[in-house]
């Protein structure tokens, strides 16, 4: 029986961009043929959604802010109304995306499809944004995370930033891309790049962990984040602040399927924080959840007992 999640600041997630996360696998990916597939499972799917998903699952409380449309946006509402996540779904003109992974039974590869999304107008994007800014509460955090649908202007996360920190509300930014720039330009409480992303941040290759530590540095250094959690999948996750740098390397597991382990990954990490926890107590939650979602398959997340015990594990393998 696990063990009740104590009371934390409120948190609110922004998704402009969800999508209905389509899975299931055949033996075997070619051109040209009519590919069988086996059992096939749909998510609600997107960055935002996703954090708001794996909070909820560890026991604690987010509300998510999520822009849906059509009859796959309708499909979207139904199964977060399902899983209990609480939240504003923004109605938009076009359809709600759909991205497919693929899981190659004869290689292991997998294979993910992930689509454009529908174009969004000034005052739909708006409504995401002014929806997210009501929701916010002075002493909380706002997740922004995910990609920008067409028509979202490069800025948005940087104008919520400007926001957040005008309302005592600590912003955290799960992007890429000219939007993440855009984000680090304005300044923000937490950013988790890739390795990849952190690459096109600072405009250079980072082929060693030294230079991927130093160009983590130099965002917190020049005020683009507080804190910097760099996710660097099989060898583990970095983080850096103003005092100093923690490593931790991923528990042995079986990997299944990487998809959303970095969305768990800062999930399990901004729940711990708004408990009041350490940084180092949220950054060990952190690479426990995603090393949780890794372990399941295709779209499927993490699962409280494992976070749980693999937090265990790295608290008893840093004593």
């Amino acid at each position: 029986m696990t063990a009740p999640v104590p009371q934390s600041a409120p948190i609110v997630t922004l998704t402009i961009n969800p999508a209905l996360d389509v899975s299931t696998s055949t033996e075997r990916v070619e051109p040209e043929h009519k590919l069988r597939c086996g059992p096939s499972r749909t998510d609600a799917g997107g960055g935002g959604v996703n954090v708001s998903r794996v909070i909820h699952r560890l026991g604690g409380q987010s509300v998510a802010i999520y822009a849906v449309g059509g009859p796959t946006g309708q499909a979207y509402r139904q199964l977060l109304e399902a899983d209990g996540i609480i939240g504003r779904a923004i109605g938009i003109e076009g359809s709600t995306r759909e991205n497919i992974t693929i899981d190659e039974l004869s290689t292991g590869r997998q294979f993910r499809f992930v689509l454009q999304g529908p174009h969004l107008t000034s005052d739909e994007w708006g409504e995401c944004l002014a929806a997210t800014l009501r929701a916010m509460t002075p002493g909380g955090y706002v997740v922004a995370s995910g990609s920008l649908a067409p028509g979202v202007p490069d800025d948005v996360y940087a104008r919520l930033a400007r926001a957040a920190r005008a309302h005592g509300v600590r912003c955290i930014v799960d992007a890429s891309g000219p939007a993440l720039a855009a984000a680090l330009a304005e300044g923000v409480h937490l950013v988790k790049p890739s390795a990849r992303e952190l690459g096109e941040l600072v405009g250079r290759a980072l082929p060693t962990l030294d230079d991927r530590v130093e160009a983590a540095r130099e965002l917190v250094d020049r005020g683009s984040a507080e804190v910097v959690a760099l996710t660097l999948g099989g060898d583990g996750a970095v983080l850096v602040t103003r005092e100093g740098v923690t490593r931790l390397e991923v528990p042995k597991v079986e990997v299944r399927s990487t998809v959303g382990a970095g969305d768990s990954f800062l999930a399990a990490l901004v729940l711990r924080l708004a408990q009041g926890r350490t940084l180092d107590e949220a950054f060990r939650a952190g690479v426990a959840a995603g090393t949780a979602t890794a372990m399941t398959e295709a779209t499927e997340l993490c699962h409280r007992d494992d976070v749980e015990r693999l937090e265990a594990q790295l608290l008893a393998q840093r004593d």
